[in-house]
């Protein structure tokens, strides 16, 4: 049997004996369903040649200080990226890491630092979600004048798609009436506001330890978590270790994982439909 067919069958038969499923995501988890892969500048470029034609890298265009120096350019691009994600619709593997998680004893929780809401609308209950790095469904002031965060659902950003260039009106914040940005975390950010975080983080820890209380047999399906920021990574591996659960790492370049865990070379679409597929 090939490495990676007896792999397949190792997670099938792994998965197959968990009462507890924790779902883990990075970015590599949406590309099956359309969405950019912002690997490198030139994946991100190919996605925003007006941005490319600044030279920006995504890690310079993803920076708080964009909403202070130009923040036309800065809504252009969180605006764009608000609406192409609104427009997507999650693949197949969604709803199927759903259907198992739900009809486990402990049921599931989500962990991820994609920003881009697909879990909610794949049906993901919201309490059993924590998005690491926020979510750009949800606003925040950019300076913060306060510690509010609102919702972003109802919100239409207007694009000059020639100059990539938001037209005014930009969001605003309520109370303070200046510009408003997602409450996404950025790199270099210092006023990004977690309470959100915060919450969901809690109720991920006590999801984790009821797990552990009741002795359940964890199972985490990691898909497209990259090594460049890599938070999920590092948060599979750590919570597998701690738990004694098993880890079935999904990644096309990165699916090298610690000893007596399994990695499959896979797409997400593919790794997950192969995984819980067929006998085990």
């Amino acid at each position: 049997m090939p490495a990676t067919d007896k792999s397949i069958a190792q997670a099938r038969h792994i998965l197959a004996q968990a009462d507890a499923l924790l779902i883990a995501a990075g970015a590599g988890m949406g590309v099956d369903s359309g969405l950019p892969d912002f690997r490198g500048n030139q994946g991100f470029w190919r996605a925003y040649p007006p941005i490319a034609r600044l030279g920006i890298s995504f890690s310079q265009m993803a920076n708080p200080g964009w909403f202070h120096r130009d923040p036309h350019l800065a809504w252009a691009f969180y605006g764009h990226r608000m609406h192409l994600y609104r427009d997507t619709l999650p693949h197949a593997g969604f709803p199927r890491l759903l259907q198992i998680g739900s009809g486990l004893k402990h049921g599931y929780f989500v962990f991820t630092s994609n920003v881009d809401g697909q879990f909610q609308k794949a049906g993901f209950r919201e309490e059993s979600i924590e998005e690491c790095h926020g979510s750009i469904n949800y606003l925040q002031c950019v300076v913060p004048c306060c510690e509010s965060i609102w919702t972003a659902h109802e919100l239409e950003v207007r694009i000059d798609t020639d100059r990539f260039r938001a037209i005014d009106p930009l969001p605003s914040c309520p109370n303070c009436k200046g510009i408003a940005r997602p409450n996404v975390l950025m790199f270099g950010d210092w006023t990004w506001l977690s309470s959100r975080n915060d919450r969901q983080q809690d109720n991920f820890s006590l999801w984790l330890q009821s797990v552990s209380d009741n002795e359940g047999n964890l199972v985490i399906i990691e898909c497209g978590a990259g090594v460049d920021v890599p938070t999920v990574r590092y948060n599979s591996e750590n919570i597998a270790a701690r738990s004694g659960g098993k880890l079935i790492r999904i990644n096309p370049r990165d699916s090298n994982v610690p000893p007596g865990q399994i990695g499959l070379a896979m797409g997400a679409l593919d790794g997950i439909m192969a995984i819980t597929s067929g006998p085990t």
